[in-house]
């Protein structure tokens, strides 16, 4: 049949599945077979030894014979007292991190009680809107004794510090808590439109963060720069490569800018990637992405700390590859994922529960998907050599060409003015993959097994999560007590002095504790700055 000139590199084509040729989804032709012609000389060099640089293999010697990946599994739902206990439950069946997950209210800065938020509230996530809340979360889990990550984006700071302010209560002082703020607000505009300010005011709250817990809460990760939700969306792995490393290009010349050196915080900068059903992709993509980031942090920006030059990862199973239907088939996709990011050498992993095309995750599928990421580690073999698919003739094929045509985004962004200049056109070439996606599985070229092909007329009966519609009004009822006890003279005060440093060029950290502390809400916090900073529109 007649094919489709390749036009986008990044991009698999669309060219009908009678076409004997095969792509990824970066549009990187697979050969029928991989010989060492196909691996370009100097491999040794771009290899190296892992935990030395350019870290292709790994960011420590040995990777997980001495120490395994974080077993992170994401949850939070309905209210703080839901959250604390489904965080015990993990932690009693082996989860060795925490990864809070936040209705769409507290991502934009919203209370419950706002108007706006009805019918949402504790839906995607739990509702944060207090002290109280933060405090309910965490009741019985030591915060010294836990690493846990946040995926929070525009109201990032604020969430930090009511977790700061909560360890202090338990005793914890700050330079004891570990874990990570996702902090990544260019990707919201790029892909997830969770975003509340501007850029240039939004930028200013990653770097003011970045400051803050340089001086404070050293042992923290300050950012999670995240590809995994531009490949949600619909971007290719060459295109998660790409622009997630032109963002964090943005954001360390940000640092920068604002007085910061490279070393100062390249060591506290994390990335989040996501993992997809290609296993030789994803392999290769991780191993990418490691490289470039060691050589964009040696000689565009010249450290000469080895920390800052390591990419540490955490990885998160595919949620858009998921179905509805046949839902126990995503077990295997899901185990499929994990291995592919274990083999390619995450830090971290959360594996996603079968039914969240459904629904927020069961306990059962939580507990199949921890124990998915215990099998891996204890009966694999995947964790018993440190970078197991080196010197594949087709992986190491597959590295390069991701690593070249991720360089290539990537010095397209620079030659338009970087990332936060360039959200339109990572916007809209992350929309032309995705409409990619449609085409391929809409005529069969891609196959998605129990959705476009082998289907099945049988319903499938799967118990999944369902969030009492009384916990939101219950929320609402603690939000307003929480508001009714407190010093008002005191709030207006607090949320007086922040608007104040809204107008300077003040760190915006330190009224944001001070008014927290003192019973400010998170909305109230981010109304101040909503006020005084705008809101940003997509053009």
């Amino acid at each position: 049949m007649a094919t489709t000139p390749h036009e986008k590199p990044s991009i698999a084509p669309v060219v009908g599945p009678d076409d004997p040729r095969r792509f990824t989804d970066s549009g990187i032709e697979v050969k029928h077979l991989y010989t060492e012609d196909d691996v370009a000389p100097g491999l040794a060099e771009r290899l190296g030894e892992p935990g030395e640089y350019p870290f292709t293999r790994g960011v420590h010697p040995e990777m997980y014979r001495s120490r395994r990946w974080t077993m992170r599994q994401y949850a939070g739902y309905a209210s703080a007292k839901e959250t604390n206990e489904r965080f015990h439950y993990l932690i009693k069946h082996g989860s060795t991190g925490l990864s809070m997950a936040f209705d769409l209210p507290t991502q934009l800065g919203r209370d419950s009680d706002d108007p706006l938020c009805e019918g949402e509230v504790g839906r995607t996530g739990v509702a944060i809107d207090t002290i109280d809340d933060m405090r309910r979360v965490f009741d019985g889990i030591p915060l010294d004794e836990v690493s846990t990550s946040m995926t929070i984006n525009a109201p990032a700071a604020a969430l930090l510090l009511l977790y700061e302010l909560v360890g202090e209560e338990q005793g914890v002082e700050p330079q004891a808590l570990t874990g990570t703020t996702q902090n990544d607000i260019l990707k919201e505009y790029i892909a997830r439109g969770n975003f509340i300010y501007p850029p240039e005011p939004a930028m200013r709250l990653t770097t003011d963060l970045f400051a803050y817990c340089r001086e404070k809460v050293p042992k923290w990760n300050t950012i999670s720069i995240s590809g995994y939700h531009m490949r949600e969306k619909g971007c290719s792995a060459v295109q998660e490569v790409g622009f997630t490393l032109a963002n964090a290009i943005a954001y360390v010349q940000a640092a920068i800018d604002a007085g910061m050196e490279v070393d100062e915080i390249g060591p506290r900068l994390a990335f989040f990637f996501n993992g997809h059903n290609n296993v030789f992709q994803e392999v290769a993509k991780f191993r990418a992405a490691r490289r470039m980031w060691a050589r964009i942090m040696r000689e565009r920006f010249h450290s000469t700390n080895p920390k800052s030059q390591t990419m540490r990862f955490h990885t998160q199973t595919g949620g858009v590859t998921l179905a509805a239907q046949q839902p126990e088939n995503n077990i295997v996709r899901v185990a499929l994922q994990g291995f592919a990011a274990v083999c390619g050498g995450t830090q971290s992993l959360h594996t996603n529960g079968f039914d969240e095309a459904l629904a927020l995750p069961s306990e059962r599928a939580a507990r199949i998907a921890l124990r998915t990421q215990q099998i891996l580690a204890q009966e694999s073999g995947a964790t018993d050599s440190v970078d197991p698919f080196a010197g594949s003739y087709f992986v190491e094929s597959l590295t390069d060409q991701i690593e070249a045509g991720a360089q290539g985004l990537i010095d397209k962004i620079d030659e338009l003015g970087g990332s936060v200049q360039c959200i339109p056109f990572i916007r809209a070439e992350v929309e032309e993959s995705a409409w990619g996606y449609e085409e391929r599985y809409r005529i069969k070229q891609d196959i998605v097994v129990g959705v476009n092909d082998h289907v099945s007329d049988e319903p499938d009966d799967v118990e999944i999560l369902r969030v009492d519609p009384e916990s939101e009004r219950l929320q609402v009822e603690r939000l307003e007590a929480f508001k009714s006890d407190r010093d008002a003279e005191v709030v207006q005060r607090r949320l007086e002095e922040l608007r104040q440093v809204c107008g300077g060029d003040g760190n915006l950290m330190e009224p944001v504790r001070a008014a927290l502390g003192d019973r400010c809400s998170v909305g109230e916090v981010c109304g101040v700055m909503r006020e005084e900073f705008g809101e940003y529109n997509e053009a």
